[in-house]
């Protein structure tokens, strides 16, 4: 927006000094130009609520709100990164196959099972398989220590994907016994995302690690001259070990997600890890973003691991990927999925809360549909703006039936949906534009497995910490609830 309102300024003063004549037809040609270009936008509009900042823009700013618009919001500036990442991602399709076996238990399965396995396996790519393991847990303190006694077992390779690294408590460690698996001579790689952790580590972290034998690569780096390319950031959180094992969840390896470091009051996150088949899944992902930005791999097939089936069945599970350079949102269908298949209760835990309106109608029918709906955000804000836009967003939902809560002793950053006792997603992706729209993400779906009875006592014990909200509780007064209501507009790109 800044950037647009200097272009404009400088362009309008440019015309009246120099062609002050002719000012009033280019100023009436740019506006009709202008409104082509909002009609077009609307035409090709998916979720025209998240393209009204676009519009408004463009309008109060015909010069700077296009200029803006074609960099940032049509992405015709697509790097040769991202190129190269819709490349690989289309390669790497074929690595996604799904057993006919597991395909024919869930096509003769409940309408819950069939419709996410369509929806998951058929049409994203992104196969089903019996789950052997999966174990949850509620908090990045608990999940922690078991990430760091599966890194010690290592014996082939270790692959980490994540949006912030810091060093300290958490992360020195880890990075420690990274260096020692590169010594005795296992593949480890990591990679972060450079803005996820501009602030946290050196710029020169990666060379760093490199030095000490632990492959690094810097996600989408931060280049001054053509910063706009850093709208689509590297959300996700992936760590695997000998494709045996996996982990993911919602924390980032930096010392508040395991409360050693006092940030926001106490840090409500969550790991989740996964063992068998399915690990594969995860796999692939960090190797199709790994070679966009570094080609060391022609063939995955290389890192499969075929696993002994030592465990029994426990349902079923699907790990996916959301990519923002395609034009399927993944993330938010499954979501949206979960929701219209809600028959008794629906659980939700998630640290922000801006949502278009197809999702607040499906919460909201949901709910009138007599399903238990409740959804827990934070109680203690990580940033004050975007805590009072995501509480602007309760009004309809609390009118609606839609119960929601606050996590009284700190900041929420799980990201959980839950149902019936039958099927439930944890991963990365927040209830907000950034991660339904714009950023890499990743989910892992439970169907019918025992973890999803943990995922839901979780939230059942974590409402017991929280405080019930009303529209009483969210006023703010006219100023401030008028300036949240602009902010709103602008949300998407916060």
């Amino acid at each position: 927006m800044i950037i647009g309102i200097i272009l404009e300024i400088t362009v309008i003063a440019s015309i009246f000094l120099w062609f002050s004549k002719q000012a009033g037809w280019i100023e009436i040609v740019l506006r009709v130009l202008s409104l082509i270009l909002v009609v077009l936008i609307i035409n090709r509009s998916e979720h025209l609520s998240s393209d009204l900042m676009w519009i408004i823009l463009i309008i109060l700013f015909p010069v700077g709100g296009t200029f803006a618009y074609l960099f940032l919001g049509a992405d015709l500036m697509i790097s040769r990164t991202f190129r190269t990442i819709r490349r690989k991602t289309r390669e790497s399709r074929k690595y996604f196959k799904q057993d006919p076996a597991v395909k024919e238990r869930l096509t003769h399965a409940d309408p819950v099972a069939q419709n996410q396995y369509h929806y998951l396996s058929e049409t994203s790519g992104f196969p089903f398989y019996f789950n052997r393991s999966a174990d949850y847990y509620p908090l990045g303190d608990i999940g922690y220590p078991v990430m760091i006694e599966e890194m010690k077992k290592a014996k082939k390779f270790i692959f980490l994907e994540y949006f912030i690294i810091e060093e300290g408590k958490m992360w020195d460690p880890m990075a420690e016994i990274l260096k020692a698996k590169a010594k005795e001579g296992l593949d480890v790689r990591v990679l972060y995302d450079d803005l996820g952790s501009l602030m946290t580590l050196p710029l020169s972290y990666a060379s760093m690690l490199e030095k000490s034998g632990v492959r690094c690569i810097p996600f989408n780096r931060i280049n001054p001259i053509v910063g706009i390319i850093a709208n689509h950031r590297d959300h996700r959180k992936i760590m695997v070990i000998d494709g045996l094992t996996g982990f993911s969840g919602g924390i980032n390896l930096a010392d508040e997600y395991i409360n050693e470091k006092d940030k926001c009051g106490h840090w409500k996150d969550n790991v989740i890890r996964i063992r068998g088949e399915a690990v594969w899944s995860l796999t692939v992902m960090f190797l199709t973003h790994w070679n966009s930005l570094r080609n060391t791999d022609d063939d995955f097939e290389k890192f499969h691991v075929i696993p002994e089936d030592t465990e029994t069945e426990d349902g079923f599970i699907a790990p996916y990927g959301e990519t923002p350079l395609d034009t399927e949102l993944t993330s938010q269908n499954v979501y949206m999925n979960i929701i219209n298949s809600a028959r008794n209760y629906l659980y939700v835990m998630t640290p922000y809360l801006i949502i278009d309106t197809d999702m607040i109608n499906a919460l909201s029918l949901a709910a009138k549909r007599g399903v238990d709906v409740k959804l827990i955000t934070p109680g203690v804000p990580d940033k004050l703006i975007i805590w009072y836009i995501t509480q602007s967003y309760y009004r309809p939902l609390l009118k609606n039936g839609v119960r929601i809560f606050e996590y009284e002793p700190g900041f929420v950053h799980s990201k959980v949906f839950v149902s019936d006792d039958i099927c439930c997603t944890v991963g990365t992706v927040n209830l907000d534009y950034r991660s339904l729209y714009l950023h890499f993400e990743n989910g892992i779906f439970l169907y019918k497995a025992r973890a999803v009875e943990k995922v839901a006592l979780d939230f059942r014990e974590t409402l017991l910490k929280s405080r019930e909200m009303t529209a009483e509780k969210i006023r703010k007064g006219p100023i401030l609830d008028f300036f949240i209501a602009v902010m709103r507009l602008f949300a998407s790109e916060m």
